[in-house]
């Protein structure tokens, strides 16, 4: 785990740049770039060295960004049905939404440690990544990961809870 570290950490911000120069958004391009790095975690046995690392991580970014984008066409074109109502809300608006707020701190508390303590300082302490770190310990990276891991497994089971 401590080589994937170094990885992500070596290649996070090239990956991210690449990534940002696809969809020119930079929320777009952190949340794909971290599911590129995730995808890239779970499957590094199938990098078999016929290209560099960095462009086997560009190819997973660019097809997670492809993904993604057609996901949002679908919920739009979806959404288009009744234009009386916003196109399907993202995870960031239903945030604004009091009872999605309530099950979000409930599934929130049920999240073990770290990943509870590093959600919370990252989103309700707002602080930057480098500190979440240095409050733990660890790195940056280390706190990107724990964070998107726990932004994941949130979203995750808010959606299975809300179907």
């Amino acid at each position: 785990m401590a080589d994937f570290e170094r990885i992500y950490t070596d290649h996070f911000p090239s990956v991210y740049k690449y990534v940002f120069s696809l969809c020119r958004n930079p929320a777009m391009a952190e949340e794909v770039t971290q599911e590129a790095f995730y995808k890239a975690m779970m499957h590094m046995d199938q990098f078999d060295g016929t290209c560099q690392l960095y462009v086997w991580l560009c190819q997973i970014a660019k097809n997670t960004y492809f993904t993604y984008h057609q996901k949002q066409k679908r919920q739009v074109s979806e959404g288009e049905a009744d234009l009386s109502q916003e196109a399907a809300p993202d995870f960031e608006r239903d945030l604004m939404d009091q009872e999605t707020a309530r099950r979000l701190h409930v599934l929130l508390h049920q999240l073990p440690e770290p990943y509870k303590e590093v959600f919370s300082l990252r989103v309700f302490g707002e602080l930057p990544f480098s500190q979440i770190g240095e409050l733990f310990g660890k790195t940056d990276s280390w706190a990107r990961v724990i964070f998107y891991r726990a932004k994941t497994k949130l979203r995750r089971d808010f959606h299975e809870n809300t179907v």
